[in-house]
């Protein structure tokens, strides 16, 4: 493996490091502090002595209520972190662009804590810090279990059961059920962070959405078996008390057991579909079901409260601006330029580009075609490069399922089609890539699992052919199922118009056939192209929130929680406040729940639409600019299908392709062989 080697950094440079390591140890006392609240608070102390402290303080404001402890305690420090966060990664972004212009890349070993320690098993791919973490998180729910039943019960006496007219494995059970949801609530104030794809927290650790959705699911399975047994728990101590009839109970100034029910049976019927059975076979159920959250949600507010929520709320905070701007960026049609269809039932998207657009390698990119389906969204790995090609954004789609195949038949037959209306989400990735640390790269792929490192590929050589760098040795070991297959080395090389110049980098592929002993003498290999029609009404793919992305996703952030807590405040102020302390009435809790909902959703609505309208103008005046040069860009009739015609099969660049690729018939790749020190990435 590479040893570390000394770099020169400019002033600038170790300006934003030093910004950037005060930020990281801010985010860092923040998050302690937030998950020290979390091991303190089934203990006496805490709850005995520095709660009610605490609340005397802050609940004494007439402006927030009962809710603003919560707020200060649980909502406000991950928010903070998350608005910390867009500020370093938008530092982070110039950092990677300097030092990819200079060439500027420190070698480093490879980390064993990434190393996965289990491959096969109901975790999937796991690695020892992942194994590590989880064992953790398991401990803190079982500590804080553990500990608030055990406080709980010491209270629990004969004389104070038989007060209550209950026996006293009916107070314990009465307590144990009501710590199950407790417990739950914690995976619930986790279970969103994940599933926010434009998350300016996970980056922060060096993570993706994509990578974390399985997290998501630890979580999932861990929360509803809580809140099932929170659940079941409560029905039986019910009907043996013969209490059944609170089974159907809505108090307006208490706990809502209709609402929980509500929320534990849309949360019971979304897990259902999860089963992996269930999932693969009838895929769309199970997506269609998932949208059961916002009934999981809204109905658990409804249930605990809006103080309590509050535990709960930053991560599905950060995942509700997440999940509008992604709404409003998939209200737009985008400009697809042209298509590349494979012979093995693949096909290249090739998308206009606005230049402000730059995402890095094995980014992901969802795609909706309405004239299949206008709620399906799938997606795919970005295959081109934001530096080398400016003005154009790639996917490639194999063909193997319903949606999938249906887009190839529409693609391939060219003469019923002139136009495809599309619409994107994304392209969402990794906050920061550099290969060069590297010096050997081996890629292992199969099938369509290839298209991550066809744009790593093309970040090499742009590397290599705009600023010179001396690349890694990239060795490609790829295995396909049929000879045709072949024509997806063939997307390694972008479309014309821009330097792929590959002669220079040190580049060797292995290409395994599994099934065919030898090449088909009528087996095509080689891509066909077509170009559509332009619609005025199409725009180039741009960045929801333009160039500078984070600190407006930070501003967004941080502005909305000030209008919230303005627009709360006012209402708690002149109409909650008086209803509770000048007349004998208790204001509603659904209904203050609905309030705070509301107004949570009318903050983030504003705050993200006033930022979207504000780069909506920037991205109108850029969409003219690439549409002046899309003028000389080929638009012959999308009934012609011109075999490679993007392509000179005897160009330096395609010839250079051949010269590196060696084609193996009949057998599989062997991987056991012993190797030098490498990085290893598989798909």
């Amino acid at each position: 493996m590479a040893q570390e080697t000394g770099v020169k950094t400019s002033p600038s440079q170790e300006k934003y490091g030093r910004v950037q390591f005060s930020i990281r140890l801010l985010v860092l006392v923040l998050f302690l502090g937030w998950i020290f609240i979390w091991i303190m608070s089934p203990t006496n102390t805490f709850r005995q002595a520095w709660l009610p402290r605490y609340k005397a303080k802050t609940n004494n404001t007439t402006y927030f209520g009962s809710k603003g402890a919560y707020l200060l305690l649980y909502t406000f420090p991950i928010l903070l972190i998350a608005t910390l966060g867009c500020v370093y990664l938008h530092i982070g972004k110039k950092v990677n662009d300097s030092n990819t212009e200079s060439c500027n890349a420190k070698k480093f070993k490879a980390t064993i804590w990434k190393r996965p320690v289990l491959i096969k098993g109901p975790l999937g791919i796991v690695s020892g810090t992942e194994l590590a973490f989880l064992f953790m998180f398991i401990l803190l729910l079982i500590w804080v279990f553990a500990t608030s039943v055990h406080n709980s019960f010491a209270t629990i006496t004969p004389q104070l059961a038989a007060k209550d007219g209950e026996k006293m494995w009916e107070e314990k059970l009465d307590s144990v059920a009501l710590r199950l949801g407790v417990v739950g609530n914690i995976c619930l104030a986790f279970m969103f962070f994940p599933v926010a794809r434009g998350s300016c927290v996970l980056p922060l650790l060096g993570l993706t959405s994509e990578s974390c959705i399985k997290y998501h699911i630890w979580l999932g399975h861990i929360a509803m078996l809580l809140f099932t047994s929170h659940g079941i728990c409560y029905i039986i101590l019910w009907a043996v008390t013969d209490h059944i009839s609170m089974m159907l109970e809505w108090k307006k100034n208490d706990i809502s057991i209709v609402a929980g029910e509500i929320s534990l049976l849309s949360g019971l019927f979304l897990w259902i579909t999860t089963i992996p059975r269930i999932r693969r076979k009838v895929f769309e159920l199970f997506y269609y079901t998932h949208h059961l959250y916002i009934l999981f949600i809204v109905f658990f507010i409804f249930h605990v409260g809006v103080s309590y929520a509050c535990i709960m709320l930053p991560g599905f905070y950060l995942f509700v601006v997440d999940r509008y701007l992604r709404f409003l960026q998939s209200r737009r049609q985008v400009r697809l330029v042209s298509a590349r269809v494979l012979p093995c039932e693949a096909v290249e998207l090739n998308f206009s580009k606005g230049h402000g657009l730059t995402y890095n390698p094995t980014s992901v990119m969802f795609i909706n075609v309405p004239s299949i389906s206008k709620l399906q969204w799938h997606p795919f790995t970005v295959t081109s490069n934001s530096n080398l090609e400016r003005d154009k954004l790639s996917v490639v789609v194999k063909g193997e399922g319903t949606w999938t195949k249906k887009l190839y038949q529409m693609l391939s037959t060219p003469s019923t089609i002139d136009r495809l209306a599309v619409s994107v989400e994304g392209p969402y990735g990794p906050a920061s890539t550099n290969y060069l640390r590297h010096d050997t790269l081996v890629m292992v792929s199969g099938g369509s699992g290839i298209t991550p490192f066809i744009s790593i590929i093309r970040e090499l050589i742009y590397l290599n052919t705009t600023f010179k760098c001396k690349t890694p040795k990239v060795v490609l070991i790829c295995a396909f199922k049929n000879s045709s297959s072949l024509s997806m080395l063939d997307m390694i090389l972008p479309i014309s118009g821009t330097p792929s110049d590959i002669s220079n980098m040190e580049l060797q592929i292995e290409a395994y056939i599994t099934r065919d002993k030898e090449l088909k003498a009528d087996c095509p290999i080689h891509p066909q192209t077509i170009w559509f029609k332009p619609n005025p009404s199409d725009t180039p793919v741009h960045a929801i929130l333009g160039p500078n992305s984070w600190l407006w996703l930070g501003a967004i952030i941080s502005s909305s929680f000030i209008i919230f807590l303005i627009l709360i405040g006012i209402i708690t102020r002149y109409y909650i406040f008086p209803i509770d302390h000048n007349s004998n009435k208790i204001f509603s809790f659904p209904l203050n729940a609905f309030l705070n909902m509301l107004v949570i959703c009318v903050s983030i609505a504003s705050a993200a639409s006033a930022v979207f309208l504000w780069n909506k103008k920037h991205n109108a005046k850029e969409a003219k600019q690439v549409q002046n040069l899309e003028g000389s860009t080929p638009t012959a009739s999308p009934n012609s299908m011109v075999c490679n015609a993007d392509r000179e099969l005897e160009s330096l660049p395609y010839q250079s392709l051949i010269h590196a690729t060696n084609v193996h018939y009949g057998v599989r790749p062997d991987l056991r062989s012993k190797s030098p020190p490498i990085s290893f990435i598989m798909t």
